[in-house]
């Protein structure tokens, strides 16, 4: 059996078993809820730290660290990145799995144990200019299907830039309860905890 994480940007399906769930956690297609706690903290969790330069301003290239703890235990999971939008793939590292390899726009993680985690480099050209100064930044679909509903997740989702290089406009989703923003001179963070297929958007203008 075979499972596939996808990633566009920040993409990923995680197919995984409820761990002492209410059916009241559990998201339906087209629904999301945002949770204030977790209903099943430990569980698994993303997090990714993109950093943007002045030159990703005109080349939309961007660097991307992101990390996969506490997964469940599966023979093979394949994680894909958009092949229009990857430029770079490398494994930082990896921990309670026998191998991960990399091709082409894949990495295929094999005998992956309860519990286990991967960290991954990339190189995105993932920064969508709207105008001479703004910006768009995508992440997402961020999901943890299961059969045919979603299960709670909590995803980090952090961006740094040079001091003053950038500006926040406006982000989706908006801060809530289940979703926390920090921002700063040089950077923003989004806390999400939520259950249901979610893409975030980073507005970004030049001062």
């Amino acid at each position: 059996m075979k499972k596939i994480l996808s990633v566009s940007l920040l993409l990923l399906t995680l197919i995984s078993p409820a761990h002492a769930l209410e059916f009241s956690d559990i998201a339906n297609e087209g629904q999301i809820k945002f949770l204030k706690e977790r209903p099943d903290p430990g569980a698994y969790n993303y997090s990714s730290r993109v950093m943007i330069t002045e030159a990703s301003l005109n080349t939309g290239v961007v660097t991307i660290a992101t990390c996969h703890y506490q997964l469940d235990p599966i023979r093979k999971v394949v994680i894909v990145f958009n092949e229009n939008r990857i430029r770079k793939i490398s494994i930082k590292s990896l921990d309670m799995m026998s191998a991960a390899e990399v091709k082409d726009n894949r990495v295929t993680l094999v005998d992956v144990e309860r519990g286990a985690s991967i960290c991954i480099d990339i190189e995105s050209k993932a920064l969508d200019r709207l105008s001479n100064n703004q910006f768009k930044l995508n992440a997402g679909p961020l999901m943890r299907q299961y059969f045919d509903g979603y299960l709670p997740m909590t995803a980090k989702l952090r961006v740094d830039w040079p001091k003053d290089l950038m500006l926040v406009e406006k982000t989706n989703p908006v801060q809530q309860d289940g979703v926390n923003i920090y921002q700063g001179h040089d950077g923003v963070q989004l806390e999400m905890t939520f259950a249901g297929k979610l893409t975030a958007q980073i507005y970004l203008k030049k001062p």
